[in-house]
Order: structure tokens, then C-alpha cells, then sequence
């Protein structure tokens, strides 16, 4: 089956109900088969597979259509997960990688976890007052341990340097029908200011809120993977924060929960690794900039009729957001 081939939702419970039964003889159907997503690239399937005495709860992400640029394979994606897993990463544990003849397309099951993903709850949520303070130092440890990962553990990766990343976004920038001063300001600035460079580590590469589940004793799980490489670790930590990334919090840049010296402290002790404050904001600057580019992307979607829904024009809005936030940084007051 193509990726872009959807099956009625009976055919994928029959087909659902196939795989389980072949991986674990003790399952014996799928159920409460529920889509919890569904993108232009992705799709993700909430079931439960189930037999007489026992019910494992289940994730199935799975590709939808064409991947973007320097995004993974589903199939490498669960390796990724997998390796990580061992070196003490909180992340799903990966059930199975899909194959040709489950005809499901590509991608895997993973187990499900139960917990809280919507920053503004889990920011702002009474349920989660008492384990808030220490997010931050476990925010810290956890990029830790991913950049402590063995580059000779990982699958083959892209290796993704400042001045490589900056020719991508740059690139993608220049294709847009829009001219930004403050873009091209930005661009001028990222050039004129390379950054110290770092020894390369695993790079989650989207490590912010929204991408954890957090439970009552606390993170639980990083989600999230298509964009891991091979980079500056600075650069997870940089990205984690963005202004965006706040949600409204905007006077505490660790994601909206503490401050970025508390956050470099944690990682600092746990990873025995020192990012130097030039470098931290080179690619504080450089984030601003990619998400920007990536939301005024948006608008040429929505002119050119390839996606007119109201998410994607909201989303393109925002790039206006960014070029706040630079200016902020760039041309303070």
C-alpha cells in the first residue's frame, strides 16, 4: 500500500488486528482505534491491542505523504528511539516497525503513555503545581543524556553543522515572495557571527514544549523524533528557549518554566559539558530565525490554495512574531 493510501477504518482494524496477532500470539484483536493526528506528512493512531488476559495501549505514527527536508525515515526514527531508550532517555518503547506485508505504509507502534502534552496545562495546571519547579533541571538532565549518547550507537544520521543549517534556512528564505528587513538583518547578523564550534553529539532537534509528556512525577516521555541529527548540542538547548516555545511565560526562557542560567546548570552538571553564552545565542537567534521563515512559509501555502484551513493561516501569521523577537535581541532599545 502507498503511503497516501488511507484505508476505510474497518480494513485498518482488520489489518491492525493482523499485525498484533502476528507479533504477540497471546492478542488476539485491535480496538478503540482512534486517529489522534493527522497531518500532511503524518498520521498517529491511537488502539488498543488486546487478548483474553491481557491489553497492551498502542501508537501507531505512520507517513501520510511526502517527508520534509532533513526529516527521518519512520524506520530510522524508531531506531532512534531505541538507542536512545538505552542510554536512559524517557521515551515510548517501540513495539514494532511496520513491514511491506502489514500494508499499513510506513512506519511503527510504539506503546502509548498516558500524561499531559498541551503546554498551557502543563504550564499553567493545578494538577501539576507540585512537580513545575523541578522541569527545568529535568529538562537540563534529560538533553544530557541525549547528547551523552554514543555517535557510534546512533543509525546513520544527517550531520548538521551552524554554517550547513544557515545555508537551509537562508535558501528557504530567498525561494519566499516576501522581503523581511528584519530576516535579512538576522541573516547578515548569523554570517558576521559564527559560532564557537562544539563537538558534534546527537541532536534531538525540536526539543520544546509540546514534544514532552509530563505526568505527576514528571516527564515521562520526549516525543518527537523525524528531526534528530548529528550537531551542536547548543542547539537543543537554544531551541528549547524561544519565545514561542513560552506560551505567554515570556520572562522565563526555559520553556516558560525557569531561566535559561537554571536550565545551562542543569545540563551543565549533568552532561560535565560548558556552552559558552556566544554560542548559546547565535543559535537563540538562528531558532528565531528558521521558525519565522518556516511560518511565512505558511503564507505562500495558503496563496497558492495548497492548504487554505485556518491553522496554516495562523501559523503564517506568526512569522510577524519573530521578527519581534529578533528584533528584540539584535536591536534592542
Amino acid at each position: 500500500m502507498k503511503a497516501d493510501e488511507r484505508p476505510p477504518l474497518a480494513e485498518l482494524t482488520a489489518r491492525l488486528t493482523q499485525l498484533v496477532k502476528r507479533v504477540d500470539s497471546r492478542l488476539n484483536h485491535a480496538e478503540r482505534i482512534e486517529r489522534v493526528s493527522a497531518g500532511a506528512t503524518l498520521e498517529t493512531w491511537s488502539f488498543d491491542a488486546v487478548g483474553a488476559e491481557r491489553c497492551v495501549p498502542l501508537i501507531m505514527r505512520r507517513a501520510a505523504g511526502a517527508r520534509a527536508i532533513g526529516t527521518l525515515s519512520l524506520p530510522v526514527e524508531a531506531q532512534v528511539l531505541q538507542v536512545v531508550a538505552r542510554s536512559g532517555v524517557p521515551v515510548p518503547e517501540v513495539w514494532q516497525v511496520l513491514s511491506p506485508e502489514d500494508e499499513l505504509g510506513e512506519g511503527f507502534l510504539m506503546r502509548r503513555i498516558d500524561g499531559w502534552t498541551i503546554p498551557q496545562k502543563i504550564l499553567r495546571s493545578p494538577e501539576l503545581a507540585e512537580i513545575r519547579p523541578s522541569l527545568v533541571d529535568r529538562y537540563g538532565a534529560i538533553l544530557a543524556a541525549i547528547h551523552g549518547v554514543p555517535r557510534t550507537d546512533c543509525p546513520s544520521l544527517p550531520v548538521v553543522n551552524a554554517s550547513s543549517h544557515l545555508q537551509r534556512v537562508e535558501q528557504q528564505y530567498r525561494a519566499q515572495t516576501t522581503v523581511r528587513p528584519v530576516f535579512e538583518l538576522a541573516l547578515r547578523w548569523l554570517h558576521d557571527h559564527p559560532p564557537p564550534a562544539g563537538e558534534p553529539t546527537l541532536v534531538h532537534g525540536d526539543y520544546r514544549n509540546g514534544n514532552f509528556i509530563i505526568g505527576g512525577d514528571g516527564v515521562r516521555a520526549v516525543l518527537d523524533w523525524e528531526g534528530a541529527h548529528i550537531g551542536d548540542p547548543a542547539e537543543d538547548l537554544a531551541w528549547l528557549c524561544l519565545p514561542p516555545w513560552r506560551f505567554g511565560e515570556l520572562d522565563r526562557a526555559a520553556g516558560g518554566l525557569g531561566s535559561r542560567e537554571a536550565l545551562l546548570r542543569a545540563y551543565e552538571s549533568a552532561s560535565q559539558r560548558v556552552i559558552e553564552p556566544a554560542r548559546l545565542k547565535w543559535w537563540e537567534v538562528f531558532g528565531s530565525l528558521r521558525w519565522g521563515v518556516t511560518c511565512a512559509d505558511m503564507t505562500e501555502w495558503v496563496r497558492s490554495g495548497r492548504d487554505r484551513t485556518i491553522e496554516r493561516a495562523m501559523i503564517a501569521r506568526r512569522a510577524s512574531e519573530s521578527e519581534l523577537d529578533l528584533l528584540r535581541v539584535l536591536a534592542p532599545r
